[in-house]
């Protein structure tokens, strides 16, 4: 049970990381360390809500 836990858990953060991928792209060296602070404070709950993103496009499609 722990490890199908560790394995969601895992897979999660990796769908957040993968959300974030073109915010840490675009500003990673285009500003201050503040800007880019924000741009990812901006992003993050829009990331962290990718499973629900990925429900609904499966829902739509069928």
């Amino acid at each position: 049970m722990r490890s199908i836990i560790s394995l969601l858990i895992i897979v999660y953060l990796i769908g957040v990381g993968v959300e974030l991928a073109p915010v840490v792209q675009g500003q990673w060296s285009s500003g201050s360390a503040s800007d880019f602070a924000s741009s990812i404070a901006r992003a993050l709950p829009d990331a962290l809500t990718w499973p629900a993103k990925v429900y609904r496009s499966l829902i739509d499609k069928a």
